[in-house]
């Protein structure tokens, strides 16, 4: 009863003129998982390179640890450059100095995975929209399109990603910002929708400890600004704004529970997904304590994910999750199911029922 009147809470922000429906906490679509150790808010079926297991060994992996996971590919692949590499083909981003560029296939290859499944089988899955290119200001189409193209199977936007080390540097054209009316559009077009949006922009620059007078993180003052112009999108920002060499910033923990105390972000949940997070968030025994109390104080507003990328096998797939052994120990049971089951739940149950909704009033049936 207690997550129902907070997501009843959290939906006050619409607008008077929405339909009432909005305002109540619907029925979940689908059965939640039981009796799992967690839910995946974040999971790439495939690579830069767009392969990755076949979804049905995906579910081999998921067995008897993960119940419902938020599944996308990679909308970024790796371009694969005879002048540059030779006969030596890159499977990740990191593997080539030729450029990356907008994949928009990977939703179709998505959507007929997860049409792929039986019934019992989708209600695990969370298919997630990412094949677009945020600096356009057509992105938000594509959104849609994909939407009236697979209805009933999506139910939010994302991973994408805004600034992104190392990554932002190699897609050739107009550099994506935080600023961009392109963004604006796709994350309206997710609050009318009721798409979930999974965003990574990282908190800082690479190495920030390294520039000399920089006192405050590079984007977090854009970041909320864009998160406070759309107070009607459901936002989970991807690994708590952290990354392989974006370390966190001089009082980080302050920073995030001043974003956590502001009435106009409490749309915004945060996702501490991603191996290259939790090297950070588990390092030392007082970095474990300091992201455990965080947590326990807005148990709300986390969600595990794994950040897996194309995993060749259950082991792989688990790395991130026993990674976080030290955090789950340190957590009270209630704020550790939180986190790791129930916030999913909360989220994505209302994404379904809310995408669903527009697709009726939207998507002309078969």
């Amino acid at each position: 009863m207690r997550n129902s009147l907070l997501w009843c809470a959290w939906y006050i922000l619409i607008p008077a003129a929405a339909p009432l429906a909005f305002l109540v906490h619907a029925t979940p679509a689908r059965a939640q998982a039981v009796g799992f150790e967690f839910n995946d808010s974040h999971f790439h079926l495939t690579n830069n390179v767009q392969e990755g297991p076949d979804i049905r060994d995906f579910l081999k992996m998921m067995d008897g640890h993960a119940g419902r996971v938020a599944i996308f590919g990679v909308p970024l692949q790796q371009q694969w450059l005879s002048r540059v590499d030779g006969d030596r083909a890159p499977k990740y981003y990191l593997h080539s100095d030729a450029p990356l560029y907008y994949y928009s296939f990977t939703d179709a290859r998505i959507a007929m995975a997860y049409r792929s499944l039986s019934k019992a089988e989708q209600a695990r899955f969370d298919p997630m929209i990412t094949g677009f290119n945020p600096t356009d200001m057509y992105a938000a189409d594509h959104v849609r399109r994909v939407l009236e193209t697979f209805p009933g199977v999506f139910s939010g936007i994302g991973e994408f990603t805004v600034h992104k080390e190392v990554v932002s540097a190699k897609i050739p054209g107009e550099v994506a910002s935080l600023r961009n009316p392109a963004l604006d559009r796709i994350l309206d077009f997710a609050a009318e929708a009721g798409l979930v949006a999974i965003v990574h922009n990282d908190i800082d620059i690479p190495l920030a400890g390294s520039v000399s007078g920089q006192s405050e993180p590079a984007y977090l003052e854009d970041l909320e600004a864009l998160f406070k112009r759309h107070p009607n999108a459901m936002i989970i920002w991807a690994h708590m704004g952290l990354g392989r060499l974006v370390a966190p910033p001089p009082r980080f923990f302050d920073k995030i529970e001043t974003m956590m105390r502001d009435p106009a972000l409490r749309h915004v949940c945060l996702d501490i997904s991603w191996d290259e997070a939790a090297k950070y968030l588990v390092a030392s025994p007082e970095s474990v304590q300091a992201t455990a109390a965080l947590l326990q104080r807005y148990p709300d507003r986390f969600l595990f994910g794994t950040d897996g990328a194309a995993p060749r096998d259950q082991a792989k797939y688990l790395k991130v999750f026993h990674q976080y052994e030290p955090l789950w120990k340190s957590l009270d049971p209630e704020t550790s199911r939180k986190v790791r089951l129930t916030n999913y739940d909360r989220i994505f149950d209302e994404a379904r029922r809310r995408v669903r909704t527009w697709e009726k009033a939207h998507v002309p049936a078969n």
